[in-house]
């Protein structure tokens, strides 16, 4: 039996606010809270945490995942602002660190349009942008705060639920969520390396593709790395890692295909 459609629309009576923007912050999170499941296990709700959690807005009940929503009207770009540089930083290495979501609304449908994960693995420090301080009239002067750049996560990091207004079968987003829970078995540096590989991956654009191919990235890779003088060896490390974890299949005589696709 196929699941039933999502209801895309926000509850209008939900509104406590006379300003559009601050209902809109209302609407989302009642909407996460009403229809959205766990991407990690598949459990059918999420639960809002108090509005003083420092972290996380929704939590699993069952496996303890944390989620972390941003919404907004236009469909996200590039990069996405987020709070203080130093504490975005700081929670990059630790266990509470949330995934992400980021939803994209219709102000006049009043409804979802987008919709996408990020899993909490895809976030280096290489995503994490550092912001200019404010200035010394601003009432918080001197605060630095930071953007996530969302351009940097490769195709394989962001998981749509919605695209258009177009649902995604729940067992392809459960499926495509478990494809790199990989990366979380990584030490910090091996996770770059292997997320630096699958956006090369991403960038060849194919779902067959060459060694060579991904050897005419190396200039940027040795751009990335400027101390390591074995980027080719590095590379072939990260496929056959790629490889072990399902994430790549080798077809032979140095000939890849991308098993898992968004």
């Amino acid at each position: 039996m196929s699941e039933p459609p999502l209801h895309l629309g926000f509850q209008e009576d939900a509104a406590v606010f006379t300003s559009r923007s601050q209902n809109a912050r209302v609407w989302t999170e009642q909407w996460v809270d009403a229809h959205l499941f766990c991407p990690n296990c598949g459990a059918p709700k999420l639960t809002k945490y108090a509005n003083n959690k420092p972290v996380a807005d929704f939590a699993c009940g069952r496996c303890r995942e944390d989620y972390e929503l941003k919404s907004q009207k236009m469909r996200f770009g590039s990069k996405v602002m987020d709070g203080a540089f130093g504490t975005m930083c700081a929670r990059l290495a630790a266990d509470d660190n949330p995934n992400l979501i980021l939803m994209s609304y219709d102000n006049t449908r009043l409804s979802v349009s987008d919709l996408f994960f990020v899993p909490k693995h895809f976030f280096t420090r290489s995503i994490i942008q550092e912001r200019k301080p404010l200035a010394p009239t601003a009432r918080r002067a001197g605060w630095v705060g930071c953007n996530i750049l969302i351009g940097e996560v490769p195709d394989a990091g962001k998981i749509y639920l919605v695209r258009d207004r177009e649902q995604t079968p729940k067992a392809m987003v459960l499926e495509q969520w478990q494809a790199t829970l990989f990366l979380r078995d990584q030490a910090s540096a091996a996770r770059g390396w292997l997320i630096e590989v699958m956006k090369c991956v991403d960038a060849i654009g194919r779902d067959r593709f060459t060694l060579e191919d991904i050897y005419d990235q190396e200039d940027r890779l040795k751009l990335l790395y400027p101390g390591n003088n074995n980027v080719r060896p590095k590379i072939r490390q990260q496929l056959q890692v790629l490889r072990d974890r399902g994430y790549l299949e080798f077809v032979g005589r140095g000939h890849y295909r991308l098993r898992h696709q968004t």
